[in-house]
């Protein structure tokens, strides 16, 4: 009875005096974000973040692609088992509050020296006996200050970290494969235009032997010709290039050997639903690197939390119980049962300010987590402001682009239309420099066709789309 009054007494102390503390309660911190992004106005919380992939992207190839990706990729599999890993340490950290117990059998026998101060007091006879214990033993401490609750939210939030992680990397996963996928397709794009382009000066050179051997141009202008051609060759070889060398980083995001990626083209690529972009607030929900530097600062909080605890009294009960007997025989009999309990109140005094400095590091460590989700926050902003203003740009260039490139292709006409009609004031330089700009132009073209669509696929993952599920 004095045992159960023991218990009871411990248990009532530690209740009554939890009422006298409660640690703190988490609370967002104040974020000064804008009701609009930069140069655009919106009232509308519709968001692109929150549309599938899928649904996003409508080539069949890329979407194909991507779901490969998001099964096979490394980087995320190595994620999801740090996400296994985490959750783990939750499930230990949801189990704080129930009391530790175990259970613990020896047998032995056990032979003293005769030298020993047992032996000697015993005639220069150590003595030699068995002994069998089985004994189970259980400890509980009192939640008093909520350390117990602390590390448990302290885990749960370290765990949506983890998954904030993963979502992370899947959206990254998503937009780096479409952004790698439509700059394949620009490749592509050039490596024909570069093809066509040599075809189309060997039959130059050709024709300008034959204007040499008819005396209308000169030798120089022959070799001006052949070296164009060597010049388009050689970019020609860099493209082809280039895309052996994108296809091999696509296959790394697949997590599959150096291969050839299937593929459709770049003409056929067009994204005509509506970009909008919400509310900037609603990154806190869609961002998931936002998230995870929040679930960051409720980490850090509640470690503080944590922190603060120890500088307050511990309360904890333990007991111990089972049967133990020099004799195997009576090892379970009644007379070999033994049991004790005991009641700890332990408070630290003077411990070369261990406590003091945990706790003082642990608040710094919060303001830390403070300012990164604030941070955040800011590039979260940043990042959508200028896909946003990015794509605007690349959708006006490509308009002048097209125009750069029909003008340009009609200056080469006329250059060599007036050549071949040995017109005297045109020179075979115009010719060759129309050409050229003609080239780049065509091949400037093709990279902001890229460049507006890549604007969209930043947009995507700067307002936090491609993790969501259809």
């Amino acid at each position: 009875m004095r045992k159960r009054y023991i218990i009871i007494s411990l248990v009532m102390a530690a209740f009554s005096l939890q009422s006298c503390f409660v640690a703190k309660k988490y609370q967002q911190p104040q974020v000064d974000i804008q009701d609009q992004y930069r140069n655009v106005s919106t009232t509308d919380s519709t968001t692109l973040a929150n549309m599938p992939w899928n649904q996003l992207f409508t080539d069949a190839n890329l979407n194909a692609l991507i779901k490969e990706a998001l099964h096979a990729n490394l980087d995320l599999q190595m994620a999801i088992e740090r996400v296994i890993a985490a959750e783990a340490y939750y499930k230990q950290g949801k189990m704080g509050y129930l009391p530790t117990l175990n259970l613990n059998a020896n047998a032995g026998n056990y032979e003293a020296s005769d030298n020993s101060p047992s032996g000697i007091a015993n005639g220069g006879n150590g003595p030699n006996y068995e002994n069998y214990q089985l004994n189970g033993s259980i400890s509980w401490e009192a939640d008093i200050w909520g350390k117990i609750r602390s590390n448990k939210r302290a885990s749960r939030a370290a765990y949506l970290q983890s998954e904030a992680s993963r979502r992370a990397i899947e959206s990254s996963l998503v937009a780096d494969m479409a952004s790698a996928y439509y700059q394949l397709l620009a490749l592509d794009a050039q490596v024909e235009v570069a093809k066509q382009t040599v075809t189309t000066r060997r039959e130059s050179l050709e024709t300008m032997i034959s204007l040499k051997e008819a005396g209308q141009v000169t030798e120089a202008a022959v070799k001006q010709t052949e070296a164009q051609l060597y010049s388009t060759q050689i970019l020609l070889l860099d493209l082809e290039q280039n895309v052996a060398l994108l296809e091999n980083t696509i296959s790394l995001l697949l997590g599959r050997n150096p291969s050839t990626i299937a593929r459709s083209n770049l003409k056929d690529q067009e994204i005509k639903i509506q970009l909008h972009t919400g509310f900037p607030v609603q990154l806190l929900r869609n961002r998931p690197d936002v998230m995870l530097a929040e679930y960051g600062l409720i980490q850090a909080f509640e470690l503080t939390n944590v922190s603060r605890s120890n500088f307050y009294p511990r309360i904890s009960v333990s007991a111990n119980a089972g049967f133990e007997s020099v004799n195997f025989e009576d090892w379970f009999d009644s007379g070999s049962v033994f049991s004790n309990i005991l009641g700890n109140l332990s408070q630290p005094i003077f411990n070369k300010r261990s406590v003091r400095t945990q706790y003082e590091v642990s608040k710094a460590r919060q303001s830390q987590a403070k300012h990164n989700f604030k941070k955040a926050i800011l590039n979260a902003s940043r990042e959508v402001s200028n896909a946003l203003y990015g794509y605007q740009i690349e959708q006006r260039i490509f308009e002048i682009r097209k125009k750069e490139l029909k003008a340009l292709s009609k200056a080469v006409q006329y250059s060599e239309e007036l050549l071949n009609n040995a017109y005297q004031n045109t020179t075979y330089l115009e010719v060759l420099t129309a050409r050229s700009n003609a080239l780049s132009s065509e091949i400037n073209l093709i990279d902001s066709k890229y460049k507006q669509l890549n604007a969209i696929v930043e947009l995507y993952k700067a307002l936090g789309g491609g993790w969501q599920k259809e």
